[in-house]
């Protein structure tokens, strides 16, 4: 499993138009959280992405979002599993197939969610539009 996570004072994303998921925290920063599902992630590999979600020190004066309460935008993203080592043309073949990794998506959420905190989401397969701020810049990739 590959994550992005950027610190953001807000982000949405939109499907055909229409916002189905947003956060807005200028004051306490929160996280756009783009997740990669892999064919080959260990069984806890979810459970690491949503701990590291909830508690890298990545806000502003070493806080965590567990920390400060700040929202979590999540959105699936397949095409971080891609590999481009050879060719001109990436291979998906590492990422997980949707049936698969919808639910991991939903675990992650869910497990957040139980710990209090707001979260967002992208529509799983759909052809989104992501926008953000992102405060810093600060962006940190995650490996689990």
């Amino acid at each position: 499993m590959i994550s992005v996570l950027t610190r953001v004072t807000e982000a949405h994303v939109t499907v055909d138009g229409e916002t189905v998921g947003s956060i807005t925290c200028p004051d306490t920063r929160g996280i756009l959280a783009l997740v990669g599902v892999g064919r080959e992630d260990a069984e806890d590999a979810w459970e690491t992405t949503a701990r590291k979600i909830a508690e890298l020190r990545i806000l502003p004066d070493e806080k965590s979002v567990t920390d400060v309460g700040a929202p979590v935008l999540l959105v699936s993203q397949f095409t971080l599993m891609g590999r481009t080592a050879k060719g001109r043309r990436p291979s998906w073949s590492d990422a997980a197939p949707g049936d698969v990794a919808e639910p991991v998506i939903e675990k992650i959420a869910a497990y957040l969610r139980d710990r209090g905190i707001t979260v967002e989401q992208g529509s799983f397969g759909a052809m989104m539009k992501v926008h953000s701020v992102n405060d810093g810049p600060f962006t940190v990739l995650v490996e689990s």
